[in-house]
């Protein structure tokens, strides 16, 4: 059935824009998890390589710019909320409520399901609405889009246009490794993220003509005991260059990600490159979507499968297209707290 809304909400992570907002900034991103205050410090030595600058609110911004002429038609005025820096969720839902805003549809930069992809924005919202209060607008998500072909079709090209950095009798035998944000794996067991992944990757290299990927995982931040998703992106290039008989290319596909903030450029273009040209490995990295124009179009595309009585909902695939309204258990974790 056709849904009406007055606004369209953009959701991200958020990240510093100046050096003294860096531990800040993690210290909310980490509040009430089970990390080392070192593992902590380590990260921030990571932003103060950028002059302590996360790109991730200029790329939301800039997809926030691409969105307004694709959703022009609809007359939906474009609001931007992030769960950890500024613009704060809290902040922005005021600023909804007193422009009037009722009911908006929002937009998470998460492909994935998962419960700090999905569900964690969906308990920030509701505290955002409740730091509101009466009159907090009602905030309906779009469905995750990991085998959307707005979101599969600009990955294809940005792997071809990664594999192009190698002579042309090398590229059907290059390694293409997939990455995404590894997750403790108590979270991985109550979600679809890790199938998600394998098929969105699949889709990928299916698309580039590649059998040679494998899907791996980058960026854990959690003490050594608990088990995250694993291999990690430099293990996996250890066992590359180990294997005599693999090829000396290899591509680094980030599609757990959908634009190129910070750990994109420190985890993979910093550390990775630097391991792979101790390896002797050629190392090339696949671009992310960001506000490619079919990215870009297919957001618009989400909010009109909402707009419409008979809705095209496109997907690629086995799995078909996300719900639209997450169950009530969907993606619970219940993280340890620290004693």
């Amino acid at each position: 059935m056709a849904e009406t809304f007055d606004a369209f909400l953009l959701v991200s992570f958020g990240g510093p824009e100046a050096p003294e907002d860096v531990l800040p900034f993690l210290e909310n991103v980490l509040r009430g998890r089970n990390v080392p205050r070192q593992r902590m410090l380590e990260v921030a030595e990571h932003y103060q390589h950028f002059g302590g600058v996360s790109p991730i609110n200029a790329q939301n911004r800039g997809l926030l710019e691409a969105l307004r002429g694709e959703l022009a038609a609809h007359g939906l005025p474009l609001y931007f909320g992030n769960r950890n820096w500024h613009p704060l969720l809290p902040e922005t839902l005021k600023q909804m409520q007193a422009d009037g805003v009722k009911r908006a549809i929002a937009f998470f930069t998460s492909a994935y399901s998962s419960y700090s992809g999905c569900r964690q924005y969906r308990e920030n919202i509701l505290a955002a609405q409740q730091q509101v209060g009466d009159g907090a607008p009602q905030i309906e998500k779009l469905r995750v889009f990991f085998n959307h072909p707005g979101f599969i079709e600009p990955m294809i090209a940005n792997t071809q246009a990664a594999l192009a950095q190698f002579p042309p009798a090398r590229r059907a035998n290059a390694q293409i490794l997939f990455t995404a944000h590894s997750i403790p794996t108590s979270m991985a067991a109550n979600c679809q993220y890790e199938r998600q992944l394998a098929e969105a990757s699949r889709l990928v290299a299916e698309g580039v003509g590649n059998t040679n990927w494998r899907l791996v995982y980058q960026s854990r931040s959690g003490p050594p005991a608990q088990p995250w998703l694993a291999p990690d992106v430099r293990d996996a290039l250890r066992e590359i260059a180990a294997n005599p008989g693999a090829s000396r290319d290899a591509v680094v596909a980030p599609i757990g990600f959908v634009s190129d903030h910070l750990e994109v450029l420190y985890d993979l273009d910093h550390e990775a490159r630097i391991l792979s040209a101790e390896l002797g490995l050629n190392f090339a990295r696949a671009a992310t979507v960001g506000a490619h124009p079919r990215f870009v179009r297919m957001i618009r595309e989400l909010i009109e499968e909402r707009l419409t009585d008979n809705p095209v909902r496109l997907s690629l695939g086995d799995f078909g297209p996300s719900h639209d309204l997450c169950p009530v258990d969907c993606c619970r974790y219940e993280p340890r707290r620290p004693a």
